[in-house]
């Protein structure tokens, strides 16, 4: 893209959130700030920086009128949209403490965060979120008003206010407070594996200083597009694919939905996309899968271009030499890398990938296919970024090099360490967790095991998710399970073995992928009794032995339970980030574990 020949300086004054958000507008208010898709139109509309600022100061207005003050929480439940932004800004303008809440959590979970809060005002999109909250009845007493993008027509509450009812039809001038930058900005609730969520709370300098860290890690140019899908409720998008744009005047476009991300690429042809390692290990096994229907050829082009690739990149990063080998890079660019590019919208430069470990073997595939990825590591209560590999020094088996400001060290059994400006101030009315996770002298306790080599920081488990089987081996299971998961026939997995003799796994298979094997061991797909047909467990075993067979002798699956009913956030056995809630899912399958175990 030509425009890419222009550097964007990043704004890097701002003294909290929304100066950061009024900077933005003047320096470009003409600029496209956020695109979207109108469902009435069905068409895709975009929105300026002026036109946000404006929408802004009328939901500003309105909320003023509810008679709120600054420190009031307010809820936020809604997909990814323009409102989002217009609400959240309209909020923190006026000293408000915005609540996100995932659309896809469950209706116990959202009730206990709006009575632990306080939630004096939510906004909502549908009927489809009134009846989950629905469900969670009791817990709104405390809201004095709940507003909807859409009309929810058998709704009985008389609190209930459509948006276009409730906005006023101009902007009124408003003088607006003087923001404390370290003041409360913001209550982001963990989706806890055990227990219920914990508040994080974040001032504004917390984010902010976030936000203008990550973005000094890489270049930005003029007529940069973001596409984003991953939650906003989650701070990585939230801080790198919100704030982190604005800062660096780049365009946000509103993904539809997940089951539409492929369409929605193709359209927008984003130049950057902040998003986690699932997005990617499905598009890579997916790719694999039409390769074993295509001829052998097509491996062999495919399997040169990925290493070729990857030779050129280590040679970019200064880690290996030229070879006259790199000479086919043009030839299988063309033939095989430009055309997966293509469907990635042929324009992304960055794919920043967080939340979860991802393969070093799925990294090195797209890398090598010529779109950058950088890895990075953090938390919710880091606000959330600590580390991430930049584009010079980019090692994909880390999460790369500490922000700017973020100190990192390592503690007892190796636990990684932070110190940061984004570090929390806290959880919500309970001092005694805060005191857990923050010890005396400001360091925070991640849970986290890592090594640092050359500033570079590699997660090499977790304390609490380590399975010591009754011989005394020590098994981190999360990267024994992300190797299994690249087998585009498994689309869950959790490995088992506390206190037993040998490990077990649960899997989740995938559909479309089950069927082609029960084709091939002559077996109904129908009948979930033939996932345990001795043939099927032969075959399933045999195929997680293959991703396992880098790891030490003892890390070795003995037995499987194998089902194709997928572990839900609404069943309680997933949180919404996706993380396994490892306690429910052994309650759950208590009997067939016991099965397994039997005489042993």
């Amino acid at each position: 893209m030509a425009e890419q020949s222009k550097k964007i300086t990043p704004i890097e004054d701002a003294r909290d959130l929304h100066d950061l958000f009024n900077t933005r507008v003047k320096l470009t208010p003409q600029a496209t700030a956020y695109r979207y898709y109108d469902e009435r139109n069905k068409q895709w509309q975009d929105l300026s920086w002026q036109d946000t600022a404006y929408a802004v100061k009328r939901w500003q207005t309105a909320l003023l009128n509810e008679g709120l003050m600054a420190g009031d929480r307010v809820g936020i439940m809604l997909r990814n949209c323009p409102q989002w932004a217009m609400f959240d800004q309209a909020a923190l303008g006026l000293g408000l403490v915005l609540v996100p809440l995932y659309t896809n959590d469950r209706a116990e979970n959202l009730g206990y965060i709006i009575e632990n809060a306080n939630i004096r005002l939510l906004l909502i999109e549908n009927d489809t979120h009134w009846d989950i909250l629905s469900d969670a009845y009791t817990s709104l007493e405390g809201i004095k008003t709940i507003l909807t993008l859409q009309r929810i027509p058998d709704a009985h509450d008389m609190r209930i206010r459509h948006v276009d009812g409730w906005l006023p039809d101009e902007a009124e001038t408003l003088e607006l407070p003087e923001l404390d930058p370290n003041k409360l900005a913001s209550i982001v609730y963990t989706s806890g594996t055990t227990g219920n969520p914990k508040g994080v709370m974040l001032s504004h300098r917390n984010i902010l200083s976030n936000a203008l860290g990550s973005a000094s890690c890489a270049a930005f140019y003029k007529g940069e597009v973001f596409l984003s899908f991953l939650p906003l409720s989650h701070m990585l998008e939230r801080t790198g694919g919100y704030y982190l744009p604005i800062a660096v005047g780049a365009t946000v476009a509103y993904a539809r939905s997940i089951d539409k991300l492929a369409e929605d690429l193709l359209t927008i042809h984003p130049t950057v996309l902040v998003t986690v390692p699932r997005i990617f290990e499905r598009v890579y096994n997916k790719i694999k899968i039409q390769l074993d229907n295509k001829p052998p050829i097509a491996r062999k082009l495919f399997e040169a271009a990925v290493d070729v690739g990857w030779q050129r990149f280590l040679c970019q990063q200064g880690r290996a030499k030229w070879t006259p080998r790199m000479l086919l890079w043009p030839l299988l660019n063309k033939l095989v890398a430009q055309k997966i590019m293509e469907k990635l919208g042929g324009r992304m430069r960055m794919a920043v990938s967080g939340g979860a470990p991802m393969s070093v073997d799925i990294a090195r595939t797209f890398i090598g296919l010529g779109l950058t990825i950088t890895q990075g590591y953090g938390m919710t209560e880091l606000s959330p970024v600590v580390s991430v590999n930049r584009l010079e020094d980019n090692e994909p088996g880390s999460v790369g090099q500490p922000l700017p400001g973020v100190e990192v060290k390592l503690g007892n059994q190796d636990e990684l360490l932070v110190r940061s400006p984004g570090m929390m101030l806290g959880y919500w009315n309970n001092p005694e967790a805060t005191r857990d996770i923050i010890d005396e002298d400001g360091w925070l306790h991640t849970g986290d095991v890592a090594r640092i080599d050359r500033e570079h920081v590699y997660i090499t488990g977790r304390l609490k998710e380590i399975i010591v089987l009754s011989n005394g081996e020590k098994i981190p299971p999360a990267d024994m399970e992300l190797a299994i998961s690249t087998d585009p026939l498994f689309e869950q997995v959790m490995i088992i073995g506390e206190g037993k003799p040998f490990l077990c796994a649960l899997v989740v298979l995938d559909h479309e992928n089950w069927r082609a094997l029960a084709e091939k061991l002559s077996v109904d797909p129908e009948n979930e009794e033939n996932l345990q047909d001795p043939k099927v467990q032969h075959e399933i075993l045999e195929r997680i032995k293959v991703k396992l067979a880098p790891f030490p002798g003892y890390a070795k699956v003995f037995r499987v339970v194998a089902t194709i009913e997928p572990w839900t956030v609404d069943a309680g056995l997933i949180t919404p980030t996706l993380k396994l809630k490892r306690n429910c899912l052994v309650e759950q399958y208590e009997d067939v574990i016991m099965e397994m175990y039997e005489g042993h």
